[in-house]
Parts: structure tokens; C-alpha cells; sequence
């Protein structure tokens, strides 16, 4: 029974990502009526596999894993870290307005955004990403996807946030110069 309620969870999770597919294809396409242009199409493609495939371990890992033997109270811990994490997503989100994008595309000339989240890291949609990766698998147990999919999208961000910051260019990098990248007060 608990499973059955694990996987329409995933279910939803998965639903909200074609939601953002969408919102996204349609920022994309304004931005690129106003000149913006796309970096790191290639790790693109590695991204939304990876994110495909997380969900798929998620489900994959909740039902073959023995049932019982983690703690309620750690269930539910991970089921408030995955809601803060779609929280924090859903703020970055709307703080970026049509800037936000699951791709790297910048429109020239536009000033850093510094209003919400991003007031206090960098990237706040890839705190709630790893927050997600960590917290949506611990919902059901799933440890071996949580350390797998973590560790994954930790070697996955060091590529994406490396073609981003280059990207955004110097108007970007003294925006940010004294904001840490991922905790807030932690080092820029």
C-alpha cells in the first residue's frame, strides 16, 4: 500500500517535469526571439537522461527492495526534504520568470537576477535538485538511488554550473562575487 502511494508520487514528480519541459520550451523560444543564445547542448542531453533515469530507479528501488526496515520517522523527514526541495525549486522558478530554462541560454546584455533565492546562492534550482536526489529516493528507502543519483549529479553540476557561469560572463561573476554558489554563508 505504501509503495502504491510512493509511486503515484513518482508519478506526479514526473508530471511536473513534462509541466516544466514545457514552461521551459516556451522561454526558450522568447528568449531566442530576443537574441539569446544556447550553451552546453551537449551535457544537455546527459542531464535529461540522468533525470529520466532517476525516477525510473526510484520506482525501480521501492519495489524491489525488501519491504520494512526504514525508520518512519526517516520517511517522513525525506517527504519534508522533497516537498522544501520543490518549494525552493518552484521559488527559483518564478524569481527567474521567462529567463528560467532547463537549458543554458542567456540573452545578451540582460542584467543578473538577484531577487529571491538568488539573493542568498547562486543556484538555488540546483540546491533543490540535489535536494531531490537525495530525499525523493529516502521516501521509500531507496538509498542505493539517493547515494548513486547523488554523487551522479554532483559530477553532472560541475560541468553544467562550469558552461553557465562562463556563459553569463563577467556582468554575472561580479554580481555574484561574494554569494556562495550552493549554502547560504558558506564560501563564494
Amino acid at each position: 500500500m505504501v509503495t502504491s502511494y510512493y509511486l503515484a508520487f513518482l508519478v506526479l514528480l514526473a508530471l511536473e517535469r513534462v509541466g516544466e519541459l514545457a514552461l521551459s520550451r516556451r522561454n526558450a523560444q522568447r528568449a531566442f526571439a530576443r537574441g539569446a543564445v544556447e550553451v552546453g547542448q551537449r551535457h544537455y542531453r546527459v542531464m535529461a537522461l540522468f533525470h529520466t533515469l532517476f525516477l525510473g530507479a526510484c520506482a525501480a528501488e521501492a519495489l524491489l527492495r525488501p519491504r520494512g526496515g526504514f525508520p518512519t520517522a526517516l520517511v517522513w523527514m525525506a517527504f519534508a526534504g522533497a516537498l522544501s526541495a520543490q518549494a525552493l525549486r518552484y521559488w527559483a522558478i518564478s524569481t527567474l520568470g521567462d529567463r528560467w530554462n532547463v537549458r543554458v541560454i542567456v540573452l545578451p546584455g540582460a542584467a543578473p537576477v538577484v531577487a529571491g533565492p538568488y539573493r542568498w546562492v547562486r543556484h538555488p534550482n540546483y540546491v533543490a535538485v540535489a535536494m531531490e536526489m537525495l530525499f525523493v529516493p529516502l521516501i521509500a528507502g531507496a538509498w542505493i538511488t539517493a547515494l548513486a543519483f547523488s554523487l551522479g549529479n554532483a559530477a553532472l553540476l560541475l560541468v553544467r554550473i562550469r558552461a553557465e557561469e562562463a556563459a553569463l560572463g563577467r556582468e554575472y561573476v561580479e554580481a555574484f562575487a561574494g554569494t556562495p554558489r550552493f549554502i547560504p554563508g558558506g564560501r563564494p
